[in-house]
């Protein structure tokens, strides 16, 4: 019998595992793999922390707090798990992605420079924008370790007397006011409160919030440029739908990232077709391979996080779209506040899991 049984243990689940058991509480963790694996939103090697956020200034705060907790994360492990540098979004001013970079810079008064083609092009020559387009330089970037940083979590889990049961598949779960079963492929686990991370498995596992998920396969490809140019992270919306993103060299996993994030599309030729005229030093260069990852997204691709509305002692956190990991501290933190004492400091208005079954 657990405190706390927590389904998943990548992003979220491996931060809430940690959380929860450096509380003092007694954790079951479940996962249908071992985490870090190929076959959730995590893999690939690296992250971008960005503050300047293009999906909304709600998001800024919990920002904010995730840089704090990424520093006292890094401080328990001894290990370093990101790496601060510059992050570049660049675009039309009234497009999605830089105007809402801009939105949330204005409404935070954050730090940050705006620079045209001429201005980019002193700061970082690599880039070729278009006469109409512009840049925001956002200097609380960073590129995050995202495997090192489950380990971490996964690790500090147990030594805090985690049971972390791993290639066991969740094939259902029931709630009671008396407290939670879990069923999986080894038998049934008992606790008071249950915490979902199913990544992918929502739309299995969470069907009851009647949300339209998609699920939806990127691929990451890594590219060794040459020349030894100065990459920061970046993001670039180009019109059509299309925004691709990209990280400095990182070894490993080895070669600067340049990759799509939408649409689904994104195979070797198609993203260096597109580097070819904004980035040729990448798209010159040599491919070195590509990673998959999975994005669980909703419509509105805002994440789905707090207490499931009908059952008090079950906490959700799913849905984040592609643009969750910077979040993984500040989201563990969330949801083992939400477990063991059901409420929260922190804004979830955004988040919440029954916005879409009021919808008709």
């Amino acid at each position: 019998m657990a405190d706390v049984i927590v389904v998943g243990l990548g992003t979220m689940g491996s931060a809430a595992a940690e959380g929860l058991a450096r509380r003092g509480a007694t954790v079951i963790g479940l996962d249908r793999w071992a985490p870090p694996h190929e076959h959730g939103a995590h893999s690939g090697g690296t992250r971008i922390m960005r503050l300047a956020y293009a999906e909304g200034a709600s998001y800024v705060p919990l920002i904010r707090r995730s840089w704090e907790l990424w520093g006292e994360l890094q401080s328990r492990a001894g290990q370093r798990l990101l790496t601060p540098h510059e992050a570049v979004t660049i675009g039309r001013p009234d497009g999605a992605l830089l105007g809402g970079v801009l939105e949330t810079v204005r409404a935070h008064g954050l730090d940050h420079v705006t620079l045209d083609r001429d201005g980019l092009a002193k700061r970082y020559p690599q880039f070729r924008p278009a006469d109409d387009e512009v840049a925001v330089v956002d200097p609380a970037g960073a590129t995050i370790y995202p495997e090192a940083a489950i380990d971490t979590c996964l690790s500090l889990a147990e030594v805090a007397g985690a049971r972390l049961d791993v290639d066991v598949q969740v094939t259902g779960w029931r709630a009671t006011a008396s407290g939670v079963t879990v069923t999986t492929s080894a038998g049934e686990v008992s606790g008071d409160k249950l915490v979902i991370c199913a990544g992918n498995g929502a739309p299995e596992l969470l069907r009851d919030l009647e949300v339209p998920w998609r699920v939806e396969r990127r691929l990451q490809h890594y590219w060794r440029p040459h020349t030894e140019s100065r990459f920061p992270a970046w993001m670039w919306n180009s019109g059509a739908g299309v925004t691709a993103y990209g990280l400095p060299w990182q070894d490993p996993p080895g070669g600067v990232k340049a990759a799509f994030h939408h649409p689904t599309r994104g195979e070797q030729a198609e993203v260096r077709a597109w580097l070819a005229d904004r980035i040729p030093e990448i798209a010159e260069g040599d491919w070195l391979g590509a990673t998959p990852c999975w994005y669980t997204l909703t419509p509105d691709e805002h994440f789905i996080l707090g207490v499931h509305p009908a059952h008090e002692n079950v906490v959700v956190a799913a849905g984040f779209s592609g643009h969750g990991f910077k979040f993984m501290p500040i989201i563990g933190d969330i949801l083992a506040d939400l477990a063991l004492t059901g409420e929260t400091a922190h804004n979830l208005t955004l988040f919440a899991p029954a916005r879409f079954a009021a919808v008709p």
